[in-house]
């Protein structure tokens, strides 16, 4: 019966180490990554595009529902512009980095859901960092959301600090989603659907 006991503890300590050691060598993996030069804004996450959506807030009247939180989230950025949010299943790299050169005005940390980051319109009531970035086309948004695997998202960088595009910031554990608001002079290069890479995929010109 010990002996039993034993090779069951064995089993559950041997799997309890592969399996950290699969999220340390897997999840937390961080490869590096070419970065596009020129009039190119990266992405800040791999993943999958999961909406790029042309805004006007002075048209968003609706205060409940997708307009209304976009109308939110956009409210200290710009009154029109673009939205473009990226899904990062469990299996992506979950290291974020810096779309575009720029000095950080401001993170705030806010809690919220943890609703399926792969549902796009629940998913922007969940938890989440929001950084404004003082850029070459004036202010921009980078999102990081919780989803409802990832509880814990990390922003390495404070106001005053500034980041080279491409320059990784922050971290989200397992599955989650980033999300941009970027004024309307930018135009998008991707659709829904397409597969990025942070840092090295252009996903916006201007």
């Amino acid at each position: 019966m010990i002996m039993y006991l034993k090779i069951i503890l064995s089993v559950f300590a041997a799997a309890f180490i592969l399996t950290i050691a699969f999220w340390r060598i897997h999840f937390l993996r961080d490869p590096e990554r070419d970065i596009p030069t020129g009039k190119i804004l990266v992405s800040p996450a791999d993943g999958r595009i999961l909406k790029v959506i042309q805004f006007d807030r002075s048209k968003l009247k609706i205060k409940k529902g997708l307009f209304g939180k976009i109308s939110t989230l956009a409210s200290d950025i710009s009154p029109d512009g673009w939205l473009i949010s990226i899904f990062m299943s469990p299996f992506d790299v979950h290291v974020n980095r810096a779309p575009l050169d720029g000095k950080v005005i401001s993170t705030r940390h806010s809690k919220g859901n943890f609703f399926n980051a792969s549902h796009f319109e629940d998913s922007l009531t969940n938890e989440k960092n929001e950084m404004i970035l003082d850029t070459a086309i004036g202010k921009i948004k980078v999102i990081q959301i919780a989803g409802f695997l990832a509880r814990r998202i990390e922003c390495f960088v404070k106001k005053g600090d500034r980041l080279k595009k491409g320059e990784r910031y922050g971290l989200i554990n397992l599955g989650s989603q980033v999300t941009l608001i970027l004024p309307n002079k930018i135009r998008p290069i991707v659709k829904e659907g397409d597969r990025v890479k942070s840092g090295s995929s252009s996903i916006a010109r201007y």
